[in-house]
């Protein structure tokens, strides 16, 4: 049962970015299962279960990030996330490929929200060409989002972007890659119980448009 993150939490993740070294992991790794990595996994546990109660014909797993970074993907990086993550997707998809719900929480801030890491081009194309020819149910969705002031669409653009079909479409006809998502500094919601219900209600709101997403791998490729 998630019982909300702690002060220590951030205290853990400041430590880490400033002493990234197996050493300093080490003396403290006491202080990583308890304060970050053991709350994390019962906040993951909490949302996924609640969320797939709710809709148990969606396929999704929850993945929790590790603190260990890629020994192939250093990059002269230290071995160990100041950040970490978990995310509700679908099994068996190659990485990036689909949206994910997530959360993550940082030294600084806390996010949540729903989108791709990196959008394949053909899920783009497909998007674009949906919007092309049957623009109402997104136009709908857009305008839906627009009312909202939560979460932001954020993404890069295409630099040469085709005309929308319609104005309400634009930010979103022109995206590259996109994601739905919220982020704020550290807050009292963080060290409460009731991060689980805030998240659940954000995934709710958000669920329409995975929905859309997913909705397009029966639709033709529009480059062909």
């Amino acid at each position: 049962m998630f019982e909300g993150f702690s002060g220590s939490t951030v205290d853990f993740l400041w430590g880490i970015r400033f002493n990234n070294e197996k050493s300093w992991f080490e003396a403290h790794k006491e202080d990583y299962r308890t304060h970050v990595q053991r709350p994390m996994k019962e906040l993951a546990q909490t949302v996924y279960t609640a969320f797939l109660d709710r809709h148990p014909d969606l396929d999704l797993v929850c993945k929790v990030s590790r603190i260990h970074r890629d020994a192939r993907r250093l990059f002269g990086r230290g071995p160990y996330k100041d950040h970490l993550w978990f995310s509700l997707v679908r099994p068996h998809i190659e990485s990036g490929s689909e949206p994910v719900f997530w959360f993550e929480l940082t030294p600084e801030e806390w996010s949540c929200g729903m989108g791709f890491w990196q959008a394949p081009p053909l899920t783009m194309a497909k998007f674009r060409a949906r919007m092309d020819r049957d623009p109402k149910p997104v136009e709908l969705l857009a305008r839906r989002f627009a009312k909202q002031e939560i979460f932001v669409l954020e993404g890069e653009d295409y630099k040469r972007p085709k005309p929308a079909p319609s104005p309400v479409l634009a930010p979103w006809y022109i995206k590259k890659s996109f994601a739905l998502s919220h982020s704020a500094p550290h807050e009292a919601v963080l060290w409460e119980s009731t991060l689980a219900d805030k998240l659940l209600d954000a995934y709710e709101f958000l669920l329409p448009y995975y929905q859309l997403i997913l909705s397009l791998s029966g639709d033709p490729d529009p480059r062909q």
